[in-house]
């Protein structure tokens, strides 16, 4: 199944995902509210070559769903025949995980739920991974470093996508705090991560670090990755921290260079 046709499958999972949310419509909790089947639109456009096959990738291994939110990408690929292990925490989950397992006892799913602090000296579960999907976790990470490499050591490809940054603020915007942040600065060419302050991103403090592409590069590299494939999309020419006209995020396809199949 290539990538156009993976998108086509994710739609139509995507419909019938909301309407048993609708269906279910829980009282004690609200559901995630991003749509997050619609990141294989951007992964059909990351894609290229024989990666546009990306369950091919991974292989015999199962499929780990980081950060999963509602688990609407695991169930999505669990549909598609896969074996998937999602990896999430409730104190840090937007519902505390109410919505994924209301999901997975409607759905009747295999899933493996494995709740693990990712900002804690986690353990990842046992065995190898073919592939793993870490979709718009990073920059809620503090220490992103070490959750990279850990999956390098146990994973064989990973599908990431993280907020990005060209500066340190919007244009005519003032930085918090004084001194270099006091003014603009363009960090395009700087392999960095910038720090946000606690309601500096869309009010919420799970925010922490904003790569630049250059430091997100390097990053994969410094962790045992190989990019394979690489997009930026949204703000891509004027991207800041804070403000919603200067989202840009990026995607991209690696290979590890430390993995070793079990």
């Amino acid at each position: 199944m290539d990538a156009a046709q993976l998108l086509t499958e994710a739609s139509a999972f995507n419909a019938r995902l909301d309407q048993l949310k609708r269906d279910l419509a829980p009282r004690e909790f609200a559901w995630y509210p991003y749509g997050s089947l619609l990141n294989f639109g951007h992964l059909e456009r990351l894609l290229t070559g024989e990666h546009r096959r990306l369950l091919d990738l991974a292989g015999d291994g199962a499929i780990l769903d980081i950060g999963a939110a509602d688990g609407d990408t695991a169930f999505f690929l669990e549909s598609l025949g896969q074996r998937v292990h999602v990896i999430d925490y409730a104190p840090t989950n937007f519902n505390g995980c109410r919505g994924f397992r209301a999901l997975h006892d409607a759905l009747d799913s295999g899933v493996t739920l494995n709740e693990l602090d990712l900002d804690a000296q986690f353990q990842l579960p046992e065995g190898h991974f073919g592939l793993a999907f870490v979709l718009g976790l990073l920059y809620h990470l503090k220490n992103p470093f070490y959750l990279l490499e850990q999956l390098a050591r146990r994973v064989g490809h990973i599908v990431l996508s993280t907020r990005v940054t060209a500066f340190n603020v919007a244009d005519g915007a003032h930085a918090p705090g004084t001194g270099v942040n006091a003014s603009r600065v363009d960090l395009r060419t700087v392999p960095v991560a910038y720090l946000v302050d606690p309601d500096e991103t869309n009010n919420d403090a799970t925010n922490f670090w904003m790569f630049t592409v250059a430091g997100l590069r390097r990053l994969l590299k410094r962790t045992g990755w190989e990019i394979l494939d690489f997009v930026t999309l949204g703000a891509t020419d004027d991207s800041d921290p804070a403000t919603a006209a200067g989202d840009e995020r990026a995607f991209c396809l690696a290979r590890s260079t430390l993995a070793v199949a079990s």
